[in-house]
């Protein structure tokens, strides 16, 4: 039997960025917001969304001295809780007292598994039983990257040793400068990824499973005409090396199976993000690619009235921490307007 609760004002699933900035601004105004932050289903979908991913973050503002992306969703999970932000856990809906405080991220967090959207008072429905009736919702459940999938691969990414989806995110740090590197992938997003890193690397291979760029024309130009960039085609990665950091990854042949070894100090993923909308079971609209269509594209507004949305699973183009938290800022404000239109406050 799942467990009910009284209505609330707002609910918000995710706890990345977006979230999390949701949860600060609805508490401040007084809206008593709840939070579904997430469970860690695999290494690379954990509370607090990509940023646990990343190991320096320098494009922050407020850090001068950088700050990791783990320790920050720490921050902004203990900045909500403060104000007064309740979270779903395996104990239930619990409040900053009950929270653990050294590590509110790595607390047995619900995910949510199913919502009816169809009338109001909308229905959430948690992973492990809590059943929740909200006004309105934030959705902020990000877009997680796709990754090769090998266990070295995403344990370098978590410790920071060197593998990451973001070259915009971590392109700049000291460790990248001056050093070889490599993007995975052929699109437009895996030509701007190179070119961009190549303003700190002193070379950057384009490793491509076909024999041609699925990149548009101008932008596969661009990759050919950069002397920094070799492209290895019909090329897979077959290991990613390295123990404390990455040293280098076993290339093989897409066509004749042949391996060899590419020495390496960083690879940087481009195989697209997947937004976390499966649970919405087609719900809301979405666009081609799969992220929520935003009705309005200067306010968080979605198809359906009081269903708000934040962060990377409406964002396809930026994708960064500063835009999904200010993003969470406008559907809090969004919602918290909307709620007074109905005279909810």
């Amino acid at each position: 039997m799942s467990e009910t609760h009284p209505i609330e004002k707002v609910t918000i699933i995710g706890s990345g960025p977006a979230g999390w900035t949701a949860a600060i601004y609805a508490a401040r105004a007084n809206l008593n917001p709840l939070v579904f932050p997430g469970r860690a289903t695999g290494k690379d979908l954990l509370p607090g969304g990509q940023l646990m991913l990343t190991t320096e973050v320098e494009n922050y503002p407020g850090f001068p001295s950088g700050i990791t992306g783990p320790d920050m969703m720490q921050d902004f999970a203990k900045q909500a809780l403060r104000f007064g932000t309740r979270v779903v856990t395996d104990d239930g809906i619990q409040t900053n007292e009950q929270v653990n405080k050294d590590a509110p991220l790595y607390t047995p967090f619900q995910n949510v598994k199913s919502v009816d959207l169809s009338k109001r008072p909308f229905t959430i429905v948690g992973d492990n039983g809590v059943e929740v009736k909200s006004h309105a919702v934030i959705i902020a459940t990000g877009a997680k990257a796709n990754w090769l999938g090998q266990e070295n691969e995403l344990r370098l990414a978590q410790s920071g040793g060197g593998v990451s989806a973001c070259a915009v995110c971590d392109g700049a740090l000291p460790m990248f400068r001056d050093a070889e590197l490599a993007v995975i992938g052929g699109g437009d997003s895996a030509v701007e990824e190179a070119s961009y890193l190549t303003k700190f690397a002193s070379k950057v291979y384009m490793i491509v499973r076909r024999d041609v760029l699925r990149a548009s024309k101008i932008m596969a130009d661009r990759a050919m005409n950069n002397p920094k960039i070799e492209v290895l085609w019909n090329t897979k990665v077959a290991d990613v090396l390295g123990d404390k950091v990455i040293t280098g990854v076993t290339l093989q042949d897409a066509k004749t199976d042949e391996q060899r070894e590419l020495p390496l100090t960083g690879l940087f993923m481009a195989l697209g993000h997947t937004p976390i909308t499966e649970f919405l079971n087609g719900q809301l609209d979405l666009d081609d690619a799969g992220y929520i269509k935003l009705k309005d594209p200067y306010r968080s507004t979605s198809n359906i009235e009081g269903v708000f949305v934040a962060g990377d699973v409406a964002d396809h183009v930026y994708r960064q921490a500063i835009t999904a938290a200010g993003m969470g800022c406008k559907a809090a404000i969004d919602a918290e307007r909307w709620l007074a239109e109905q005279g909810i406050d």
